[in-house]
């Protein structure tokens, strides 16, 4: 029964629904591009003195092209680049600072860190950060934080207005009558 419904519906007025949709204006489509035009024509394999010919033609000398050619005038120096992986070591060397503060054991990490990117921090210190702001804000100020750290005082102010550690809160019940769950 549900098999002829849909059949019902999906016939209903289909001859106008089709006429529709072909008297519909067809969208235009878009203009094709030229083709490019090719200078010289491909040889075919057979074709002995017409292949010879444009061979020929290949090898003689064009004197306005060369004289285009001889008026070139190329001049290459890079004496930076023997200087520049040097440069660019020392520059990443300065980039880095000595980590402050890890979690004891390596079983937490994977990797042993000794030093990070200036501007960057690990998580532990991000806590570390955090935790004595909380509990000396007048000491641990922002500034002192981005000094302490090599980061940029707007992403300190960021970190320490967005960056909230896990908090547990427990709330307590209203009223003694609240029912509460007692271990098994």
């Amino acid at each position: 029964m549900g098999a002829r419904v849909a059949r019902m519906w999906r016939n209903f007025n289909l001859e106008n629904r089709v006429q529709r949709e072909i008297s519909r204006e067809k969208p235009r489509a878009a203009p094709r591009h030229a083709a490019p035009v090719r200078h010289a024509a491909p040889v075919p394999r057979d074709a002995g003195s017409a292949g010879e010919e444009s061979a020929e033609s290949l090898h003689q000398k064009n004197d306005p092209l060369l004289a285009l050619l001889k008026s070139v005038y190329v001049e290459s120096k890079d004496p930076e680049a023997a200087e520049a992986p040097k440069e660019v070591m020392a520059v990443g060397e300065a980039e880095r600072r000595p980590l402050r503060f890890s979690l004891p054991g390596s079983s937490h990490s994977l990797v042993e860190l000794t030093d990070i990117p200036k501007g960057k921090l690990t998580l532990t210190e991000a806590l570390k950060a955090l935790g004595s702001h909380q509990h000396q804000p007048q000491t641990w100020t922002p500034e002192k934080i981005a000094q302490e750290y090599c980061l940029d005082i707007r992403d300190t102010k960021a970190l320490l207005e967005f960056f909230i550690p896990l908090q547990v809160h427990i709330i307590p019940p209203k009223t003694q009558s609240t029912k509460q769950i007692k271990g098994l």
